[in-house]
Order: structure tokens, then C-alpha cells, then sequence
């Protein structure tokens, strides 16, 4: 499900479901938390995050276990530990980041975009919610208004975009990702730990308003999300209704 490899200080892990477009499952979700852990314990100074094909991620696997409310905790549970994992981690975007693959990418620290790589959620078209997380920590990276285009417009972003507005920290591909994190290497571990202390309380893991936790909650609870189900696996376009 996943590779790991080292080389001096830097640890690269690769998802490897090609064959799924590295589309997360309960498996692969628990073996990233894992690997980054594992990097963390063994001394890795920089983390790099890349995909294994042509994809980046996929996102959720619609087609395995993404639905079931145990998906979503072990998701979370995953963003967390790459959020707060003590080194710097640094995605390698080579290839499409959809939804919960484009989650991934902005809980990581820095992103190295290749050219023709695209960050999209397709929540809306899917007739589900996004964590409060997701769109905050969005929208500091990104902008409001780039954020508002990827969740509220459906849109796709593609690298270029996404380094004009600082989405992405860099263009390139993979090599380019491991030769900046090398470089990261040689700064001061006690100073970079609490630079992503600082970033990353950012208040956006406050706990959603009672309006919201039920707009959440009707979303992935409606006709609309069985609909959209529906209309995947018939290869239609879905007819929401708004119930």
C-alpha cells in the first residue's frame, strides 16, 4: 500500500494503489499514519509525500469502504498525524490531488506541484460535506477566493494557478520536491518544529457551530448523496433535489 524509502534525512513515502489512482482506503489511510509515524521515530529530519503513477491521490475509494462513518475517523486520524508529525512534510503533487487527496495535500507543510497536476473536491457534486478543516485550511493557502472556486464553483485548479496563489510553494516534480527537502534538512529542527506549531494554530480546528454540525450532518444524510451514489454507478449525471 505504501513504499518507504531513505536517503540521509530525508524519508520518502509513496502511496502505491495505482490501479485505484492511490484512491484512499481504511488500509492505505492507516498505513500513511503509520509511515509518518515510523519517519518521525526513526530520525527523519524532512518527510516527502508523493504518489506512485500518474495520480497524487484519487481521493476516497467510492467503490471500497469511504462511505461508512468509520472511514471518516481513520481519514481524520490520518490528516492529523501528518499535520502534527514534528518534522516538516513536504507533498510532491505529481499527478491529480481530488478530494480527500487534495485534504492530504494542504495538511502537509509545503507542496511541490508538477505541471498538469490539479487540486479539486468534488463534495458538491457528490451531494456531501467537508470537514470545517478542510475549507479553512483551504482558504488560508489558497485564498478565499481560489478556495471558494475549488468547493463552491466545482472547479479544478491546476499547478499554475495554484503557484500564483500559493497553493503551491513550487513547481516541479518529485526531484525537485526531495532536492528541497534536503535542503530543509540543514535548518534547525527546534526552529522548524515550532514554526509548524505556530502555522498550524490557525483555530481552524474549532469545533463546528450547531448550524453548521447539522447542515454537515443533513448533507450526508440526503437523498442528494444517495443520488449521486446512484448516478455513479449508473455513469449518469445526478438530479439533486435538494432533500
Amino acid at each position: 500500500m505504501i513504499g518507504l524509502s531513505r536517503d540521509g534525512d530525508v524519508v520518502t513515502l509513496e502511496l502505491q494503489r495505482p490501479d485505484r489512482r492511490n484512491a484512499l482506503n481504511t488500509e492505505l489511510c492507516l498505513a500513511v499514519r503509520h509511515g509518518v509515524e515510523q519517519a518521525e521515530r526513526d530520525g527523519a529530519r524532512v518527510l516527502v509525500i508523493t504518489g506512485q503513477g500518474t495520480s497524487f491521490c484519487a481521493g476516497a475509494d467510492l467503490t471500497g469502504d469511504a462511505f461508512p462513518d468509520s472511514f471518516g475517523q481513520i481519514l481524520e486520524e490520518m490528516l492529523i498525524a501528518v499535520e502534527s508529525v514534528s518534522i516538516p512534510v513536504v507533498a510532491a503533487i505529481n499527478g491529480p490531488a481530488v478530494g480527500a487527496g487534495t485534504q492530504l495535500a494542504i495538511a502537509c507543510d509545503l507542496r511541490v506541484v508538477a505541471p498538469g497536476s490539479f487540486f479539486e473536491i468534488p463534495s458538491t457534486r457528490l451531494g456531501i460535506a467537508v470537514s470545517n478543516w478542510t475549507i479553512r485550511r483551504l482558504a488560508a493557502l489558497a485564498g478565499g477566493g481560489v478556495a471558494r472556486t475549488i468547493l463552491l464553483g466545482g472547479e479544478r485548479v491546476y499547478a499554475e494557478q495554484a503557484f500564483t496563489c500559493g497553493l503551491a510553494n513550487k513547481l516541479g516534480d518529485l526531484a525537485v520536491a526531495t532536492q528541497w527537502a534536503e535542503s530543509i534538512t540543514e535548518l534547525a529542527p527546534l526552529a522548524l518544529r515550532h514554526l509548524k506549531l505556530v502555522f498550524n494554530d490557525d483555530q481552524i480546528h474549532d469545533d463546528p457551530t450547531p448550524e453548521q454540525h447539522a447542515a454537515f450532518e443533513a448533507a450526508w444524510s440526503s437523498e442528494d448523496m444517495k443520488e449521486a451514489r446512484r448516478a455513479r454507478a449508473e455513469k449518469r449525471k445526478p438530479k439533486f433535489v435538494g432533500k
